[in-house]
């Protein structure tokens, strides 16, 4: 008798440990969906362009549009504060000096025209970087992230600041990206970021997030090239996989993101405290 009761006990615990999985996975992947809102929304329009032509409006001309239209709609609904905007604006105007400098070297290209376009780049272009700074604002706000074992502020700003002048000097000189690899390990091996997603607080290596994130980027930029966003000289004669070496270059530029979100957190944080 006390052998089934034992069993039926266990029974009920596991199945209730299932269940708050469940949630706990279902609330997940909702609140990721919402984070992820401004870049899926970039795609579908990627995909909308590919398909309906938008008279006397050049197709990168009508994605910048749709872009701004976007991020001027979840600033005004209050799915975006004026800091997270301001992020993204940041991370626009980053990433459109790294689009230019990247097709006046050859690496890609935007074969197509456009009234929008500076030194070959449409402007549109920035939005795909300031769409991965929304994704990670609205993902710190939706999981209540926090950070333990951080390093050094000048060793974090350091890294940040090294990985992305190699995307620039990598082109006269050798590439250091293994070595900076290698200096993230070094410093952020101790660090952490805590979530909750449905009431539990979890925890993982931040070194972990910056891989999946830019896994998931690299998913991305394949639908995006396949849509036609840009071409890598590989790609002219026909569409194909983007190589399995952008996997690294999404990488570290996810270590800059969000190193520059998390230390523009700490210091709003600084000032908030300041005040008080």
């Amino acid at each position: 008798m006390q052998l089934n009761s034992l069993l039926q006990f266990n029974i009920q615990q596991a199945d209730s440990a299932a269940i708050k999985f469940i949630k706990e996975f279902i609330a997940f992947g909702i609140k990721q969906a919402l984070s992820c809102i401004f870049p899926v929304f970039i795609i579908c329009m990627l995909f909308l362009s590919k398909i309906i032509h938008v008279p006397f409006l050049p197709r990168y001309d009508f994605l910048l549009l749709s872009c701004i239209s976007m991020q001027a709609i979840m600033f005004f609904t209050k799915m975006e504060t004026i800091d997270e905007l301001l992020v993204i604006c940041m991370f626009h105007v980053i990433g459109l000096c790294m689009e230019i400098f990247k097709v006046h070297m050859g690496s890609w290209s935007y074969p197509e025209f456009g009234y929008a376009k500076v030194c070959d780049v449409p402007l549109y272009s920035g939005f795909m970087y300031a769409s991965v700074a929304s994704y990670i604002c609205q993902a710190w706000r939706r999981f209540d992230l926090q950070i333990s074992g951080w390093s050094s502020d000048w060793l974090a700003i350091g890294v940040a600041a090294a990985i992305y002048a190699n995307f620039f000097t990598h082109h006269f000189i050798y590439d250091l990206r293994y070595v900076l690899i290698a200096a993230m390990v070094i410093v952020f091996y101790k660090t952490k970021v805590h979530f909750t997603a449905n009431g539990t607080r979890r925890k993982m290596p931040l070194l972990l997030s910056f891989f999946l994130i830019g896994f998931f980027v690299w998913v991305a930029e394949n639908i995006a090239t396949f849509f036609g966003a840009w071409q890598y000289t590989y790609q002219h004669a026909g569409w194909q996989m983007v190589v399995s070496g952008k996997l690294i270059s999404w990488f570290m530029m996810i270590v800059i993101s969000i190193i520059i979100v998390i230390e523009l957190k700490f210091i709003k944080g600084r000032k908030t405290l300041s005040a008080v």
